[in-house]
């Protein structure tokens, strides 16, 4: 190989010496200078079209850093026309300047995109790096040398054999291939939960079986492309499969449990639950949770799991109509017909109470030192809290029983108070 790169390299200095080079020279540069003047009125217009995508981010990042480097997307296209016209006109080795520049322009210009597009630093940089290590045995003329060796490190499987170069490939193809699902997975997520026509839990669904079966794609796809037979991989799945089925038997459970609420339409995003204490509405349902934000703004992850096996309590799961009752008591020296029209009024007066269902109020027992009554009326936004609208109910009892000159009692007790002698002193009320 050594021999090899050295023929090559006087091989090329030898047309170094020729006008060829001058031309080639000339040729990356006047492509170089037309990329940069093309670009200057071609990114704004593309900036203005960029600027109307509204509520996708990934898309964004990524448009705004192709965007970065316009000219250099015109730099690497023009020097792959110039080096197509150039080898039918005339002889390969006068293009390989050329060559080398294409190749370092789609080096830098994938790295650089990288670096904007992908969030770890850690990541980038690795991609980067082995775009140039690439670039640079592609130039030297020794990537089919060192593309045999790392294929000659082969694992035989059965009739098959599984090599170093095989599953490089494939881990490069299955991160592109993934990354391209995730992002239009979530593009046509988006798109679904739009869609007005669909319910919210058929809009969860669509989406999460659109993202899957996108990974499991992509995938597949990636695997087939580098020549992996799919079916050799039926018995290494097959055994992997019983084991995670045994060590991850409840994140299994909770991805079931979540397609079975989306199915049965128990829970839906918007709706207003109460489990274990935790009263809030649902914000977003995921493969293992879901999320219920309360009124005190902690958003709990509850698992998919205990919305199959516990009791929920959904108070919009078919109607967002709730009632509420306030219990109030009043004086024996109040009339309970005229109490009960008050009491009525006073909640109608409420803004939060339904007009449409008019209130009740029902007198439900006479206790020892007051008429106790029962308010019962309806709200249509029960995710704006409960213990809210009953304490506005409450003081608006309040304000017009005062002015009405009912009162509300309290319970009176009297305390009798013995000397050491036995004798009682005067009772005192209390």
């Amino acid at each position: 190989m050594l021999d090899e790169t050295l023929v090559f390299t006087r091989a090329w200095l030898v047309n170094a010496a020729t006008p060829w080079l001058l031309y080639q020279i000339a040729i990356v540069a006047i492509l170089y200078i037309g990329a940069k003047l093309a670009a200057r009125r071609l990114e704004p217009l593309l900036e203005n079209r960029a600027r109307r995508i509204k509520g996708h981010p990934d898309l964004l990042r990524v448009i705004v850093a192709l965007l970065r480097r316009i000219d250099w997307i015109l730099f690497t296209l023009f020097l792959l026309v110039a080096l197509t016209i150039m080898r039918s006109l005339t002889w390969p080795s006068r293009t390989h300047l050329i060559s080398i520049a294409l190749s370092l322009s789609l080096v830098w210009l994938f790295a650089s995109v990288l670096s904007r597009i992908v969030r770890n630093r850690l990541v980038a940089r690795s991609l980067g790096w082995f775009a140039w290590f690439f670039a640079a045995l592609v130039i030297l003329g020794i990537n089919d040398e060192v593309a045999a060796f790392l294929d000659s490190l082969a694992l035989p499987l059965g009739e098959s054999r599984l090599s170093a170069l095989t599953v490089l490939k494939a881990a490069l193809l299955l991160a592109a291939t993934v990354w391209c699902a995730v992002i239009v997975g979530k593009y046509l997520d988006e798109r679904v939960q739009k869609s007005e026509e669909l319910t919210p839990s058929i809009r969860v669904l669509i989406g999460k079986v659109a993202k899957i079966g996108l990974v499991l794609v992509a995938g597949a796809i990636a695997l087939s492309s580098v020549g992996v037979d799919l079916t050799a991989l039926t018995v290494f799945s097959g055994a992997v499969g019983v084991g995670l089925g045994f060590g991850l038997q409840r994140v299994v459970s909770n991805f079931v449990s979540g397609v079975i609420i989306l199915l049965d339409k128990s829970i839906k995003p918007g709706d207003t639950i109460s489990l274990e204490g935790t009263f809030g509405w649902t914000r977003e349902l995921r493969a293992r949770f879901v999320s219920v934000v309360t009124r005190d703004g902690r958003e709990y992850l509850i698992p998919n799991e205990d919305f199959i096996t516990q009791r929920v309590i959904n108070w919009s799961f078919s109607d967002n109509l709730v009632r509420l009752d306030v219990n109030f008591g009043v004086t024996y020296d109040a009339d309970p017909h005229t109490v009960s029209q008050l009491a009525i009024e006073a909640a109608m007066n409420v803004p939060r109470v339904e007009a449409d269902r008019r209130p009740v109020c029902w007198l439900t027992d006479f206790g020892e030192s007051s008429l106790n009554f029962v308010l019962r009326f309806w709200i249509h936004d029960p995710q704006q809290g409960l213990a809210n609208v009953r304490g506005k109910v409450l003081l608006a009892l309040w304000e017009t029983f005062a002015k009405n000159g009912i009162a509300i009692p309290y319970p009176h007790r009297e305390i009798i108070l013995k000397r050491d002698g036995g004798d009682a002193t005067k009772p005192s009320a209390q």
